[in-house]
Formats: C-alpha cells, structure tokens, sequence
C-alpha cells in the first residue's frame, strides 16, 4: 500500500508550484527550510490523497516521516492525525503508541506547516487530562521545531478555556531569537484573547515591553487600532 501513496503523489506533482513551495518554506542555504525538498502538492489535494492510506502502519508512516521530501512527510502527519482522531472512541494505547511515535519523531516535523498541522491535534489532545512537563521539555529545547510543538500544542488546551501553560510556556520563549517562535506565541496569545481578553491583556501588560515587535504584534493583531497604538508606542 505505501508504494502505492508513493507512485499517486509522484503523479501529483507539479514543478512550478515546487519551485514557489522552495521559496515559500525557505529552503536557501542558511535559511530555516535549507535542503528541504519538494514535488508541489496543494494541501487540499495532498489531503485527499492521504486519506485513502489511513490504514498505513507505524512502520510504514516512519517510513513517510524519513523521507526528505517534504509532501512525503506532511503526508505522514496528516495519516497520524487521522489515525489518532479514529481511535478517540476506543483504546487510549493505540492513542498513546501514537503520541510515543510522535515524539519520537520530532526531529522530523521539521517545518512550520508539519508542526502546525499535526500537534495540538495529537499531542495536546493526548496531554488535556494529562501532566505536561513534556510540553516545558521541548520548549527548552535548542530545536525550533520542538519549541514550536511545544507552544502550538497548547492551542488543545485553550479550546478548553485552560491557559496557565500557554502563558508559562509564552515566558519560556519570550527571549527566543527566531521569527517563527515569535510569530508562533503572539498567534497562541491572541487565540487565548478570543477567548478571554482580560488573561491576555493581563499578560501583555505585564511582559509586552519585553517582547520582540512581531510576537507583540501577532498576540494584539485583534485589538482596536487605540489598543494596538498603545502597546506599541511603548515599545
């Protein structure tokens, strides 16, 4: 079945938009992407195809995961999370052997888009009524993309009104020095604020003046133009 996927997204792939996808997820050398390699799949698309192949083992999704082609990977995480979202109803170890996998394999979700599309979904799903000292592991990791796992899973959490490791772990990278860290805690703020503006105007009040502009911006993106001069006149 996996050489299957394999020849269907062959055939799907498209050399101009492969050429704007190397652009777009910064593949230059030095750049965040570098090396990353692709075959110009639209995520919808790309959806359609994986889910046909939900029924792909763990042994053969790591073999997706291992690839260094970036739709092969993506393609993995999307199989994963629906594999994980069918067992909600049945046993908690075939959920818990997935989020085992998942974090085995961080190394590998190694683009914003395949952190972005996969951890809340299965690993902040999974730790809701669970500790979370992995969450406080990763963000102290010296790997963007674990940091960023760490601060997108929460988005499970604040669907759920539960906000105290969102904002604890917002601290923890508070000084981090990539971009994407910083657009990843603002968004996790302003999603906290859509749900309770006070917790995050009580946060920005007291830590706004310490953050980077573009965290800063991202977490006050909702808030009126009076709002918004206010925190960053004083920045």
């Amino acid at each position: 079945m996996l050489l299957y996927l394999f020849n269907e997204l062959k055939k799907s792939a498209d050399s101009e938009k492969e050429k704007v996808y190397r652009r777009f997820f910064k593949t230059g050398k030095g750049e965040y992407g570098e090396g990353d390699r692709f075959l110009g799949i639209t995520v919808p698309h790309l959806r359609e195809i994986s889910r046909k192949y939900q029924n792909l083992d763990l042994a053969e999704i790591q073999k997706l995961l291992d690839s260094k082609i970036h739709e092969h990977r993506l393609s993995a995480l999307i199989i994963l999370r629906l594999k994980y979202s069918s067992y909600a109803k049945a046993s908690a170890d075939k959920q818990k052997s997935i989020v085992k996998f998942y974090l085995r394999n961080t190394k590998k979700i190694n683009n914003w888009d395949l952190v972005d599309l996969s951890c809340h979904h299965i690993l902040g799903h999974w730790l809701l009524d669970k500790g979370r000292k992995i969450l406080y592991k990763l963000a102290k990791s010296n790997n963007i993309w674990e940091k960023r796992i760490a601060i997108i899973s929460t988005f499970a959490f604040i669907r759920e009104n539960q906000f105290i490791d969102t904002l604890e772990i917002s601290k923890t990278l508070l000084n981090d020095k990539h971009d994407l860290i910083h657009k990843a805690v603002g968004w996790a703020l302003r999603e906290i604020g859509k749900k309770d503006k006070k917790t995050e105007t009580d946060f920005l009040n007291k830590y706004y003046k310490a953050m980077p502009r573009t965290m800063l911006r991202y977490a006050i993106e909702k808030f009126s133009d009076k709002e918004r001069k206010h925190y960053l006149a004083k920045t």
